[in-house]
């Protein structure tokens, strides 16, 4: 496998990191998966997921989302998407990503894979270019927040007051974290949510590039964009036609061990979309790329992805 990195600039001028993964060996190419990574993380801990791809017939590109790993250009980047409209301008750059997939591999289907913010982020691209891809899996997901969620908002908004936008906030990191080790124990570190495989957790850890403490304007951007895509006219936008696939670790506390992955794909159900599948992974938790049973879950992923291009789930 060859892991190329290169950059390109979204449309405010922003210099956003990337990578392309492909086969060193001619073979033949069934499709192409574009990457959404998480929160406080980076795209280079797919590496794993991507080989498993490329050594399917598959390319992998993804990009590092303003504020993360190599799109972090000055310390007070770390954290941050933009003074303004972030959460809009990083999906933005995912569908610049794509322009540039298409224009590299025309003719090539793309499927969209967000993990956790990530999959907020996908999901608010297949609201707004939803017709340019064949399909998207939606990995550690999460529903409306509601009364919590606006609280949450005013809060960061307060916390941006007092303390800057770019400058990070530790009250916020233990409103949105803080709970999430409760239900696991005895606890071993402050990120056992992640994964039962110790050496990814502590890989985490160790890697300065994740874990790291938000800042006030992030958590404002992100929590308008929870609440944004779930507004009953951007969910209208979504293409009903358009296969989903969502997945969930049934002790992953950020989807409310399952319930609130399993509430998404209802609203979907519920708005009429015609290709929507769904499947929780026992005791597993947030990171189902990064459990324990991580090959089944690759399994079940590229499964899905060659039933869609074979026509399987279309009538």
């Amino acid at each position: 496998m060859e892991r190329t990195q290169f950059y390109f600039h979204a449309d405010d001028g922003t210099k956003i990191n990337a990578y392309r993964w492909e086969s060193n060996e001619k073979q033949a190419i069934q499709g192409i998966v574009q990457l959404a990574h998480g929160m406080a993380e980076h795209v280079l801990r797919y590496d794993d997921f991507c080989e498993f791809l490329v050594r399917h017939g598959f390319i992998v590109y993804g990009n590092d989302h303003r504020g993360h790993g190599g799109t972090i250009e000055a310390p007070d980047d770390k954290g941050f998407f933009s003074e303004q409209d972030g959460f809009e301008k990083v999906v933005a750059d995912l569908k610049r990503l794509t322009d540039i997939i298409k224009k590299e591999r025309p003719e090539i289907p793309i499927f969209l894979f967000g993990h956790s913010m990530g999959s907020f982020l996908a999901r608010r691209y297949i609201q707004r270019y939803g017709t340019e891809i064949k399909g998207v899996i939606l990995s550690g997901t999460g529903s409306d927040k509601g009364i919590l969620g606006r609280a949450g908002l005013l809060l960061a908004k307060w916390e941006r007051k007092r303390k800057g936008a770019r400058t990070p906030s530790p009250l916020m990191d233990k409103l949105i974290f803080g709970g999430f080790n409760k239900s696991f124990s005895p606890l071993r570190t402050d990120f056992d949510y992640l994964s039962r495989d110790e050496t990814i957790v502590d890989a985490y850890i160790e890697d300065e590039k994740c874990g790291f403490i938000c800042t006030a304007g992030f958590y404002i951007d992100l929590l308008y964009g929870l609440k944004l895509i779930h507004k009953e006219s951007e969910l209208k936008k979504t293409p009903r036609s358009l296969p989903v696939f969502i997945i969930s670790g049934d002790k992953d506390p950020v989807g409310g061990e399952g319930k609130e992955a399993e509430a998404v794909y209802e609203l979907y159900n519920q708005h009429g979309h015609e290709h929507v599948s769904y499947k929780l992974y026992e005791d597993a938790r947030h990171e189902v790329l990064n459990e324990i049973n991580k090959d089944e879950v690759y399994d079940d992923i590229l499964r899905w992805m060659q039933a869609i291009l074979k026509g399987v789930l279309y009538d």
